[in-house]
């Protein structure tokens, strides 16, 4: 039997992509995430509004030991350096814990989750990119 118990919730209380939710939203989408799955919900850690900033993050990483999981709002809170969520993903990972992306309904519990996250994050900075080219 398991020590663990429970998954930290993750919110942000700056944009991603330029998108925001507040914070209380993005409380709800988790803990109906966590219910959906049948998880064991723990109160979120706010991550602090400077832009690129985990320190939060880094608070939940000291948790995983006694947690199941993180569960993200989005997967786009990650960090935008790939390397930096390269980190992230080890970090979780090599723990025994996983991590979800609630907004996104994915989880990542291997090299193969990560794949499909790293694809999507391609294609979010491509679509970035385009869209800032854009003139209408």
């Amino acid at each position: 039997m398991s020590n663990r118990s429970g998954y930290r919730g993750y919110i942000g209380s700056r944009p991603y992509f330029g998108e925001r939710a507040a914070q209380h939203v993005q409380n709800l989408v988790i803990r109906d995430y966590c219910q959906r799955n049948g998880h064991p919900y723990l109160l979120s850690a706010t991550e602090y509004a400077m832009n690129g900033c985990y320190m939060m993050l880094e608070e939940v990483f000291r948790e995983l030991p006694r947690l199941e999981g993180i569960v993200l709002y989005s997967i786009f809170m990650l960090p935008r350096n790939r390397d930096r969520r390269r980190r992230v993903y080890d970090t979780v990972l090599s723990s025994g814990a996983v991590m979800a992306g609630a907004l996104e309904n994915l989880v990542i519990r291997n090299e193969q989750d990560i794949r499909v996250v790293e694809d999507i994050w391609v294609i979010k900075l491509l679509t970035e990119t385009r869209t800032d080219k854009i003139v209408v």
